[in-house]
């Protein structure tokens, strides 16, 4: 084993262990072939079961790119073309100020509705969460487009302005892919891109994944890292989401895209449609923060290097962090190379598919549940593939930085004592002594190897709050008081404050 591997595995085993995360399947490929593939953990913890590389989980988005992979193939055939109205295939009468909407939109994310929550009601309540909602009877197109009547009234932008994750959208496009094709979605996919591309264990259907004997219990990991069996919502999300497959043939799919459409002997797009698909249509709703500095609080680290590509609409190229093609999201800088993949979480399976197309590497991991963040994990094995180091990774280097200045503090003379500790991307500030009870999330504006600035809100008003690095020691300046660190801390378990706040993360609990 060559000690990148060695170095990813410790990494993975570590950020299990500090989530709970039950079990993980992970596949690296390079210079065309899969180098690399391994289990973590548990597949099933009840029967001591272990994950293996040939593990059934969820992928859940990830199917979206299957979906447009899908469409793309039906518009090389001259059956549809992707700048066609919905409408065209569909009873779907939605025009966002008085616009078409067209299937390019939905593929995008760019028809101008906001996510409107079917699949996040759907999930929350298979996994006893979310209040226990009223379940919808959105069984298929049909009810999807009934569910939908009357979001006219609940559009933001016009067609290809702005991007609003629909999974509502990629239900539509499932559906046109049937009316198009003439057979069901799943039956279309898979004979058209799975069995081509020898993904033999790759099923949307509950009989096929149940049959295998390889399969891992999804499970549901609640704020104090247990683990309770359950299922997933095979029939009610599909299209937008219903994959179930392993990472070995995952490696294939990816391999796919690196190889310009082909397999081996196995075509199943030409490279005119993967280079449309990892075409940034629009910029994600991410923007650069401007908060880990280089060397001071005043200097910002500057634009990405050789900048960004131009998308059709959304912010600006230089303050994008990420971009949305068909059914791919792109970042335009990953240590100055172009990275394109998909993440997927159904609460009790996540995924997450990465590759650097003009490096020719990839990877793929599934897990059967939510955690540590799967696309972090990615990042962090592709960084070692192309020989960078992985702690210059923005989201290591702040949890490194914050994790510095976590500790126990005190004030002159110890007349007073609190509590600094990281949660996720923030320092929480606490002072507990039987009378006084505070608990001050310290919202982190400017962080550098020096300290940081920081700043929190109270009755409306805005709270500063300065750390600096002086004399081997960590001193915090807050509101009146001044204290120093007397001892080193620990952070927060991860995952709790934006678990369910639709953050940028989308492995937190967020369905997309």
């Amino acid at each position: 084993m060559t000690d990148r591997f060695a170095r990813l595995e410790e990494f993975v085993f570590d950020r299990m262990t500090e989530t709970g995360l039950p079990g993980l399947s992970l596949a690296v490929v390079e210079g065309g072939e899969t180098v690399y593939r391994r289990g973590f953990g548990y597949r099933d913890l009840e029967r001591g079961l272990p994950a293996t590389p040939e593990t059934l989980y969820g992928v859940g988005s990830v199917t979206k790119s299957f979906t447009c992979a899908a469409l793309m193939q039906l518009q090389e055939k001259g059956l549809l073309s992707v700048d066609d109205e919905v409408g065209r295939y569909l009873d779907f009468d939605i025009r966002p100020f008085g616009e078409p909407v067209r299937l390019r939109h939905l593929m995008s994310h760019t028809s101008g509705i906001p996510a409107l929550g079917y699949a996040e009601a759907e999930i929350l309540r298979a996994v006893g969460a979310g209040g226990g909602g009223r379940r919808l009877p959105v069984a298929g197109p049909d009810d999807m487009l009934t569910f939908m009547r009357g979001a006219d009234a609940w559009v933001e932008a016009r067609p290809g302005e702005r991007w609003f994750y629909l999974n509502e959208g990629y239900v539509l496009l499932g559906a046109v892919i049937e009316k198009v094709s003439g057979s069901s979605y799943v039956d279309y996919v898979t004979d058209n891109i799975l069995r081509p591309l020898g993904m033999d264990r790759s099923f949307f259907r509950r009989e096929d994944v149940e049959s295998d004997p390889d399969r891992a219990v999804p499970y549901a990991v609640d704020a104090e890292r247990r683990c309770h069996p359950k299922s997933y919502l095979y029939g009610r999300i599909t299209s937008d989401g219903g994959l179930i497959s392993n990472v070995c043939d995952m490696a294939r799919y990816i391999l796919m895209y690196l190889g310009g459409g082909r397999v081996g002997e196995s075509r199943v797009l030409s490279e005119d449609s993967v280079r449309a698909m990892m075409v940034p249509r629009v910029a994600g709703p991410s923007v650069k923060p401007g908060v880990l500095r280089a060397e001071g609080w005043g200097e910002s680290r500057g634009g990405a290097p050789g900048g960004g590509p131009e998308p059709e609409k959304g912010a600006a190229p230089g303050e994008a962090t990420g971009f949305y093609g068909f059914g791919l999201h792109t970042v335009p800088d990953f240590f100055g190379r172009r990275l394109v993949g998909h993440g997927g979480s159904v609460l009790v399976a996540t995924a997450h598919m990465a590759f650097l197309p003009e490096v020719g590497c990839g990877v793929m991991l599934l897990a059967n549940g939510a955690g540590y963040p799967l696309g972090h994990l990615a990042h962090y094995a592709l960084a070692l593939l192309v020989g960078e180091d992985p702690e210059q990774l923005p989201f290591l280097r702040m949890e490194r930085l914050l994790d510095g200045l976590a500790g126990e503090y005190e004030t002159f003379r110890g007349t007073m004592r609190a509590t600094v500790r990281r949660r996720e991307d923030f320092l929480v500030f606490e002072v507990k002594d039987g009378f006084y009870n505070l608990s001050v999330v310290l919202v982190p504006e400017a962080v550098d190897d020096h300290g940081g600035r920081f700043f929190t809100l109270n009755h409306g008003e805005r709270i500063p709050a300065e750390f600096h690095r002086r004399n081997g020691g960590v001193e915090l300046v807050y509101e009146r008081y001044k204290l120093r660190r007397v001892s080193p801390g620990t952070p927060f378990p991860r995952g709790r404050i934006s678990r369910n706040a639709g953050g940028a993360r989308q492995e937190r609990g967020r369905r997309n």
